[in-house]
């Protein structure tokens, strides 16, 4: 087999990058409208949330199904110790981060909402301090100072500041944090199997569907029990046109978790990062262009030093990364196959033909 020009192969690489970015861009930014739209006619949130935990479940099974057609590799399954001791505060975190963000939309526009979620990277950044994930330094400092007083600038005077949703969305932010440094310690163990994207998933639906159950019942239960929309509905094509309108959000929710997944597996986490960052900048144009979210010169300064902060916060990790990539090369440490199958490029091209053959499938 002939190998390609290096101008082309750098070319394809770029043309898949880009493919990859936008396709993340349009699930991320996609469900964060169609959420916040949704909520205009559909005050259920917590409903709504429990029901894409479930269709994601359900597409996560199917993707596994067919990962052990493709690869004839049986997909790890946790003991029940395991799975109640370990993953169980994950799935918890998780699901009072989603269910929060989601409840946020009926009180605050999609501007403040994608600003104060910003904002997780501090409480990461903090549980990561707790869990010595990271070690203190006055770059850590500087970023938690530029995104903290960024978002300070953001919400003062803000003219479309809501208390209760802005106490949600950044009890959502806390949460976050603890989330996603729990679920980096969950799918560094080796021993757990959890590597893959996919198989966490598959895993943390059910104990985040039953997570947030109770909270569920306690404030939505019965105002959903006596709703015209669902449970005393007088048309089924009502009720067909709103359970249709909802598991699009859960389609769309696991479209996200995968495309993130696609993009980290064919290029780096450090792409994923400095893709965010243009999203949010994409969000927040779009929310002011198409729903009418008034923002001031303030919020605007304060959006800038916030993105300041995380994107020197992107930078230190891309030289962190780089530092520890070329220790283990120097170690000669391996990861687990799927990680291997997934995350090694250029080694040669009937490495590269097996991913995208995986991925494609």
């Amino acid at each position: 087999m002939g190998r390609r020009p290096p101008g082309m192969a750098l070319l394809g690489k770029a043309a898949l990058t880009l493919g990859l970015v936008l396709l993340y861009y349009c699930f991320s930014i996609g469900i964060t409208f169609y959420n916040k739209w949704l909520m205009k006619s559909f005050h259920f949130p917590l409903f709504m949330t429990l029901l894409h935990l479930l269709v994601i479940f359900l597409l996560s099974a199917l993707t596994r199904a067919l990962m052990h057609c493709c690869t004839k590799r049986s997909r790890v399954v946790l003991t029940w110790a395991d799975y109640l001791r370990r993953v169980a505060p994950t799935a918890l975190s998780t699901a009072l981060d989603i269910g929060l963000s989601n409840w946020s939309f009926l009180y605050i526009t999609v501007s403040l909402y994608t600003m104060t979620k910003s904002s997780a990277i501090l409480f990461i950044l903090l549980f990561s301090l707790i869990f010595k994930l990271e070690e203190l330094r006055m770059a850590l400092v500087l970023v938690v100072l530029l995104i903290a007083g960024g978002l300070f600038m953001f919400t003062y005077e803000s003219t479309q500041f809501n208390m209760e949703g802005f106490a949600l969305v950044l009890g959502a932010s806390f949460l976050g944090g603890i989330r996603w440094t729990l679920t980096q310690m969950l799918m560094q163990k080796a021993e757990l199997g959890l590597q893959n994207p996919i198989d966490t998933m598959f895993h943390l639906q059910p104990l985040m569907f039953l997570g947030l159950f109770p909270l569920f019942a306690v404030f939505e239960g019965l105002p959903l029990s006596t709703s015209e929309k669902l449970f005393r509905f007088h048309e089924a094509g009502l009720l067909l046109s709103v359970v249709g309108k909802l598991s699009l959000g859960g389609f769309l929710a696991f479209g996200l978790g995968f495309s993130e997944f696609l993009l980290v597996s064919r290029t780096s986490s450090l792409t994923l990062s400095i893709a965010g960052i243009f999203k949010e900048i994409c969000t927040l144009l779009l929310a002011t262009h198409l729903l009418g979210d008034h923002l001031n010169l303030l919020n605007w300064v304060g959006f800038a030093v916030c993105l300041s902060g995380i994107s020197l916060h992107v930078t230190l990790k891309a030289f962190s990364s780089k530092g520890e990539k070329e220790s283990k090369l120097h170690k000669g440490t391996s990861s687990s196959p799927d990680l291997e199958l997934l995350l090694r490029r250029g080694e040669a091209e009937e490495e590269e033909e097996e991913v995208v053959t995986e991925l494609q499938h």
